[in-house]
């Protein structure tokens, strides 16, 4: 028979790996256990500070402020709807123009992508920038700025004030959650701060959404749909969703 020990590990194991999940899913992964006693061992996990208790569910430790999840394990977290976003996300790129590419699993799934045209690049993803270097037509350009470890990205004022230079004609966004109540948000301050900023600059903007990341909420603020111009998703879409994106005059792709 399973222990305390043994089913809270095991709670723990399965947050780790996706990141966050509902109540919900932790009900249909122990069938076995009581609503009580699932909600009594969150609390103690997030007494031991092994998990973060959420509205509806928790988080991994490693989705917190200043970190915003490790990028090496997004990577391998929902790679085939990754992938599918990145396959839609390249149609958009016409030649002869000024990208924003945002740092992220999904952004580096689309720099893999990224055709070898005449493009100025701007990418806060160290690892776009990896993916993009073997672009022989093509000048990419890091902003600078602090390194983030966790993300490995680059964020802060220099990364900000470089950006505040640049038009771009189309602005890349990835983000960590989205929620009808608060719009789309991400863990760390200073990149909400960078992707406004990019925003703000580019004629054109899209989002990146997994649609695994509807109906959460993160820290930071960045946007809501009316901010936004297209929203390229993997599919399977929650209705309400879409009729908010409807509403706000926002694309579907």
């Amino acid at each position: 028979m399973e222990t305390m020990e043994q089913r809270r590990d095991a709670i723990v194991q399965l947050i780790n790996q996706k990141g966050k999940v509902r109540f919900a899913e932790l009900k249909e992964a122990f069938p076995q256990v009581s609503e009580m006693t699932l909600r009594t061992d969150l609390k103690a996990l997030d007494n031991a500070k092994q998990i973060v208790r959420i509205h509806g569910g928790a988080k991994s430790v490693e989705v917190v402020i200043g970190t915003d999840d490790y990028y090496g394990q997004r990577v391998v977290r929902n790679s085939a709807a990754k992938q599918t976003i990145a396959e839609k996300a390249v149609q958009l790129i016409a030649p002869n123009t000024t990208i924003y590419l945002d740092s992220g699993s999904t952004a580096t799934a689309l720099a893999k992508l990224m055709p070898d045209q005449k493009h100025i690049i701007f990418t806060s993803g160290i690892s776009c920038a990896m993916e993009l270097a073997r672009l022989e037509r093509a000048e990419v350009y890091l902003p600078g700025g602090r390194i983030n470890r966790y993300s490995v990205s680059v964020s802060g004022a220099e990364s900000i004030s470089r950006l505040q230079q640049i038009n771009f004609d189309i602005a890349f966004i990835g983000v960590t959650c989205y929620s009808s109540e608060f719009g789309f948000s991400c863990g760390a301050s200073e990149e909400a701060i960078l992707k406004q900023t990019a925003m703000r600059r580019s004629e054109k903007t899209v989002i990146l959404l997994d649609t695994s990341k509807i109906g959460w909420n993160s820290t930071f603020s960045i946007c809501t749909l009316k901010d936004v111009d297209m929203v390229i998703s993997n599919g399977d879409l929650p209705e309400t969703f879409v009729r908010e994106c409807a509403e706000a005059g926002v694309e579907l792709l």
